[in-house]
């Protein structure tokens, strides 16, 4: 780590204060241009604890970069993590006010819902199958709390930027609809997202590590690395296979599973 202890409180407590007043903070690595994923993550640990003594209660966990597209865009070989809140939880149809995130994006992905815990390093697909209680549509609302662009230095976010601010994570919008995890062949399993009406994007659950089973095992080895684990009960965003959707003022996104189930979200104008 090359962030001192001190700034990452510092930088954790800004980032809680950016989400409350809406208004975002600098990069971190305008600060420290070198700050690696250890230091990153070690913020993002500390928003989360900050989080809980506020009373906010862990539902679960968001996967991010699992596609070759976004990794090779961000210069990163794995996924990154994120903790879902649960004040983060919407129903579908849901309608969101304009002060609630600063710059929402919506990304569609599969989720897992756990029956019983997860944990170690040797964590294996059928482990995940075995683990899993239902696999449903969901929709992952992201936001920032970081600039995506420095207007000065006109730098651009990145890795360790979003992973401090929680994997850009903000919201989780759940499909009514469950399913066995056999059920659906999850590679095949896409989606048509629309924004008001339009096709904004389309995309197959193959484009999560080519199996989204295959993300919530990365996840459970990663886990084992921080002393943690998948609990029973959790929530799993597998990792989007679309990109993210500006969700404009107004907005109202939809993303169509198919027989698999569909989910909303509408933003205020």
């Amino acid at each position: 780590m090359t962030i001192p202890p001190s700034d990452i409180a510092k930088f954790a407590a800004d980032l809680i204060t950016a989400e409350a007043t809406q208004k975002q903070i600098r990069m971190i690595t305008h600060r420290y241009p070198e700050a690696t994923l250890e230091d990153a993550y070690a913020i993002q640990r500390d928003v989360i604890r900050q989080k809980f003594d506020q009373g906010r209660r862990k539902i679960g966990w968001k996967i991010g970069l699992t596609s070759k597209a976004m990794q090779m865009a961000l210069n990163i070989d794995i996924p990154d993590s994120g903790v879902l809140l649960d004040d983060m939880a919407f129903d579908t149809g849901s309608f969101i006010p304009k002060t609630r995130f600063i710059q929402p994006r919506v990304e569609a992905e599969i989720a897992f819902v756990m029956k019983s815990d997860l944990a170690g390093d040797t964590i294996t697909r059928d482990d995940v199958i075995a683990a899993t209680d239902y696999v449903a549509p969901s929709l992952e609302i992201l936001d920032t709390r970081i600039l995506r662009l420095d207007t000065e230095t006109q730098k651009t976010r990145t890795v360790v930027d979003t992973i401090a601010d929680n994997a850009a994570n903000a919201g989780i919008v759940l499909g009514t609809q469950r399913h066995a995890i056999d059920a659906f062949d999850l590679r095949w399993c896409g989606a048509i997202v629309k924004k008001n009406g339009a096709v904004e994007e389309t995309g197959l659950g193959a484009g999560v590590l080519d199996d989204p089973i295959e993300s919530v095992v990365w996840l459970a080895r990663r886990m084992h690395e921080y002393g943690d684990k998948i609990s029973a009960g959790d929530i799993i965003l597998s990792g989007s296979f679309i990109r993210p959707i500006e969700a404009t003022p107004g907005s109202v996104i939809t993303a169509e599973f198919g027989t698999f189930g569909a989910v909303t979200i509408e933003f205020e104008g």
